[in-house]
Order: C-alpha cells, then sequence, then structure tokens
C-alpha cells in the first residue's frame, strides 16, 4: 500500500519518511528531493524552480506533475510509494488518483503531521541536511549525531530557503493551499492526524502502529 505523509515544511516529514523506508521497505517519493535534483542538473526549468523556492514561492503543478509521473513509471516500488510533500492542494490530489488508478494502485494510509508556526521556525532555521544520503539532522536537536555523522560534516548543508522570511512565507502559502486538501483526505477512514510536536520517536511510534494495521 502507498502512504501520504502531510505536514507543513519542517513537521518532519522527511525523517520520518526515512524511518518507514528502513523499517518496512518503502521508496521515499519526495517532491522536494524531485525539485532539488532539477535544479542541480541546471536545467532551464531548474533555474526556474530555484528562483520560485528561494523566494518562497511552491513550483506550478503542471512542473511538479510531470516530475512525479516520470518517476512512479521509472519505480520499481509499487505499492510501497512513500508520498512525501504531495499533493500540496485539491488539484494535485485529483492528479494522483488519476496517476495511481493508471498503475493500479492506491492510498493505504494519509498521515498528516501538525505543528504549530513557532515550532516549524525553529526547526527550519536549524535545519541541516546532507548532500551525500539525504539525512536531515537539526543543529539544536541532533549536535553529537552532527559531530558523528558517518558521511561527514562537511556535507551536511543548508538549504538555501532555509530562512526566517521565506520560512514564514512557505507556512503561510502551505496553510492556505493545503488544509483544504486536509478536508479532501480527512473524510476517508485511513486518514489520521498526529501531533508533529512530539518526539521524533514517539511520532515513529504511532506511524508504525498505523502501518500494522
Amino acid at each position: 500500500m502507498n502512504i501520504i505523509l502531510f505536514g507543513p515544511p519542517g513537521a518532519g516529514k522527511g525523517t520520518q519518511a526515512q524511518f518507514i523506508v528502513k523499517k518496512h521497505n518503502y521508496f521515499q517519493l519526495s517532491t522536494g528531493n524531485l525539485l532539488r535534483n532539477e535544479v542541480k542538473l541546471n536545467t532551464s526549468l531548474g533555474s526556474k524552480i530555484e528562483q520560485l523556492i528561494s523566494d518562497g514561492n511552491f513550483v506550478s503543478d503542471d512542473i511538479v506533475n510531470t516530475l512525479l509521473k516520470q518517476s512512479i513509471t521509472n519505480l520499481k516500488f509499487r505499492d510501497r510509494i512513500i508520498f512525501d510533500g504531495y499533493p500540496r492542494n485539491v488539484e494535485q490530489a485529483i492528479n494522483l488518483e488519476l496517476i495511481l488508478n493508471e498503475f493500479k494502485q492506491t492510498i493505504g494510509h494519509t498521515i498528516f503531521l501538525n505543528v504549530s508556526r513557532d515550532i516549524i521556525e525553529k526547526r527550519i532555521m536549524g535545519r541541516m541536511t546532507c548532500e551525500k544520503c539525504n539525512m536531515t539532522l537539526n543543529e539544536h536537536f541532533n549536535k553529537e549525531q552532527i559531530e558523528l555523522h558517518p558521511c561527514g560534516v562537511e556535507y551536511l548543508k543548508r538549504r538555501k530557503d532555509d530562512n526566517l522570511k521565506v520560512v514564514i512565507a512557505r507556512y503561510d502559502t502551505y496553510m492556505k493551499a493545503t488544509n483544504p486538501v486536509l478536508d479532501f483526505y480527512s473524510k476517508n477512514s485511513n486518514f489520521t492526524e498526529i501531533d508533529g510536536a512530539e518526539e521524533i520517536d514517539q511520532i515513529n511510534n504511532k506511524i508504525n502502529d498505523i502501518l500494522k494495521v
């Protein structure tokens, strides 16, 4: 079964997705990673994406949908995908259903990590992501893990869009665009809301309980 992980930027979706990948043998399909990889390729599309993200805006549905479908087409992990950061609006939610229907797949669980903006700000301002393994750590909460990171501290980088102005813009945009998506999915029996302000291990245990059902 496929899983959708919801939550505002900095809610911990990526961290929890990594746990699910390791424990339950899933594939994390992160729209953020798809977009960043396109930027790294230094294409004209990548340049456009970089400018949008730097300004705190979301990339257009057409761009995201194209990259997403391309990835699903090439994936070996059918029915074991974690959708991290997608869908962000009702139109994307409808598009995801169409894509999954095309490949005869469904969503088994939709999990929402609910976190307030003040906590999000602290998490994002201290966030560092490894360029080699994509692990995300926080200088406020993971000081020891950062020092002992196996890839090396030099690979831990801050994202260009991780500044206070951008954080506020992204959170406000998220709340405006994504709340209707929550209404779209919350009517389903497979929708679960989790307090994303809890400790990482507590959240992970709750998700594991959900996946055992």
